[in-house]
């Protein structure tokens, strides 16, 4: 065997890392249900009893890469904790929209998947909107708002027409994305002054 067809042995959570990594990537060309284990077994050179090794059937396959995604989506939305509420929403708002672009296909099968009623999808997602949400009621009294049953349903309401703004938005970008950032940055004090 020479040294350059030798395989690597990887460390477990290494491997496993490297498998989801390359399983998000998969999923921003095809849809949840055509990213199989023998797709993913093809493109890693690995053999199938090892992807099942694993993630244990292809649902946990599915399950993994998914919430990877919402992760990741968390991730790179997290402001800056040194900015004031209005900064740390217009930056989450700008990296949420980066990321929809970047990753239109895997967030939309994200969020369709959870619509369609899809469980494994729909507690992901629920995960991810709260995450995401709660980023705003943590600013609650400086943006001199009163938490409540009202305040939160708005909020997720707002969530919601950003989601589908956002979906909506990325394949035709009808207006300059500068202008959809503050037009949903405007959105939400427009929305929530409501409760008060």
């Amino acid at each position: 065997m020479s040294p350059t067809s030798r395989r690597t042995r990887m460390p477990p959570d290494t491997r496993r890392e490297q498998l989801l990594d390359l399983g998000v990537r998969l999923l921003s060309t095809r849809t949840l249900e055509e990213l199989s284990i023998d797709v993913l077994a093809e493109e890693a050179g690995i053999s199938r009893g090892l992807l099942y090794h694993y993630f244990g059937n292809k649902q946990e396959f599915h399950r993994a890469v998914v919430r990877r995604t919402a992760d990741d989506l968390i991730a790179v939305t997290r402001p800056d904790e040194s900015l004031g509420a209005i900064e740390r929403l217009a930056q989450g708002l700008e990296a949420y929209v980066t990321y929809v672009e970047e990753n239109y296909l895997v967030y939309a099968t994200l969020v369709h998947g959870a619509a369609s009623g899809n469980e494994l999808l729909r507690e992901i997602y629920a995960d991810s909107r709260s995450a995401l949400t709660g980023r705003i009621f943590e600013s609650v009294e400086e943006l001199r708002l009163t938490d409540g049953p009202a305040l939160r349903l708005l909020t997720n309401g707002w969530a919601a027409m950003v989601e589908e703004t956002v979906l909506s938005w990325v394949p035709q970008q009808q207006i300059p994305k500068e202008d959809l950032l503050t037009l949903l940055a405007a959105a939400l004090p427009a929305i929530l002054a409501a409760v008060d």
